[in-house]
């Protein structure tokens, strides 16, 4: 059952915006394609070649510039701040702190009352309002005892460090949770509605039943109603048949993309059209089914295990996590334009977020300490990474 807060009405002067654009467990740069990566032709209707459009290189490179900040514990999410600063979350702290990009400096802001950490549940993605300027609103997806839920919160950096937080405001609840599974990325679109990534919490039948929200990618306003213009009448869910979703970019063009975890054979990366059914539990990768939406490139999980993804001069860089290594992906509309690559590989161990950063730069978030690998000295750690 859908469970949402209930916004004073009010009238919506954002007009419908139709964004085109599918785990395994949250489980030396390669000089071309890899062989672990295979790509599709397919476009966002799931056929036929996409429309020409400028097309980056076949072969990129990866540069990492400096290390931010070091010492963070299970670090989740990350927001840049307008006029600078990182925020970041801690997923098993259940804080929010804000690094100084310049000096690396980490201050932090508060602890989200509520988080319930377990498994992979925790205080997940951050996104900060689009009006963040005016009501400096911080949004936030986390794991409560009882479900997933997102909520904001008042940022007033009047008040002492650690006292920054305003209480949570929960703007929508009742996303299944597990200890495996719990989705977690959120982000505002270029039409200003909020859209998360869930996971079926390890209960497989959720991805295709429409009524719930596991295994969905869903469209809310900033006050947690299903936005307008959403392709189920009522509903939040955008797209279904996923499993574990935890990367969602856009391009420029609005076409919506995302990163998805199979279970034992392929991950993947998605086009999202609205409405449309990713197949999983039914299909983990491409299926010859024409019910259900190709991904553009799949991966074996061994390779990938993808989280956060960022676009950057038409390219889609992913971070994978069991992989190690931050994935290439150049794009031609909808479809993957060449192999994808991988860079990085072993250096920095597990990679959890990227963002980006301005130019040709990405903020790229190591994830180490998070139960499932093996942490050095430093991690986990802030990356500042210059990409083409």
């Amino acid at each position: 059952m859908i469970v949402r807060r209930r916004a004073v009405p009010a009238v919506l002067a954002v007009a419908a915006l139709l964004v085109t654009a599918g785990c395994s467990s949250d489980g030396g740069d390669a000089p071309g394609g890899m062989p672990g990566a295979t790509t599709s032709g397919a476009t966002a209707s799931g056929h036929g070649t996409a429309p020409a459009a400028p097309v980056p290189p076949a072969k990129g490179s990866v540069k990492v510039l400096r290390t931010v900040a070091e010492g963070l514990k299970t670090p989740w999410g990350l927001a840049p701040v307008p006029g600078g600063g990182l925020l970041v979350s801690s997923r098993d702290e259940g804080t929010i702190s804000r690094i100084d990009e310049r000096t690396g400096r980490t201050t932090e802001l508060g602890t989200v009352s509520g988080v319930s950490p377990a498994g992979e549940g925790g205080l997940l993605g951050i996104a900060l309002s689009p009006d963040f300027a005016s009501d400096h609103m911080i949004y936030a997806y986390f794991t409560s005892a009882s479900d997933n839920r997102i909520v904001r919160m008042l940022y007033d950096e009047r008040k002492p460090a650690g006292e920054q937080l305003g209480a949570p405001d929960t703007v929508f609840k009742g996303i299944p949770k597990g200890r495996i599974h719990n989705g977690g990325r959120i982000a505002f679109g270029p039409d200003r509605m909020l859209y998360a990534g869930t996971g079926e919490s390890g209960q497989k039948g959720l991805a295709q039943d429409r009524k719930s929200l596991g295994g969905k990618i869903l469209r809310l306003t900033p006050d947690g109603e299903p936005a307008p213009g959403n392709p189920f009448p009522d509903s939040p869910v955008y797209s279904y048949g996923h499993r574990n979703v935890q990367g969602l970019a856009w391009d420029d063009k609005q076409r919506l993309f995302a990163s998805e975890f199979g279970q034992d054979t392929w991950d993947e990366l998605n086009a999202i059209k609205p409405g449309d059914n990713y197949g999983w539990p039914q299909a983990e990768g491409r299926s010859s089914d024409t019910g259900f939406h190709n991904p553009l490139a799949q991966w074996h999980t061994d390779d990938a295990s993808p989280s956060g993804i960022a676009y950057v001069n038409g390219v889609i860089w992913m971070a994978g996590l069991k992989g190690e290594r931050l994935w290439r992906v150049p794009l031609n509309g909808t479809s993957a334009s060449a192999a994808p690559q991988a860079f990085l590989t072993g250096t920095y161990g597990r990679l959890r977020t990227v963002v980006p950063a301005g130019g040709d730069r990405l903020w790229l978030v190591t994830s180490n300490t998070d139960g499932r690998g093996h942490p050095k000295k430093g991690d986990d750690r802030v990356l500042e990474v210059r990409v083409r």
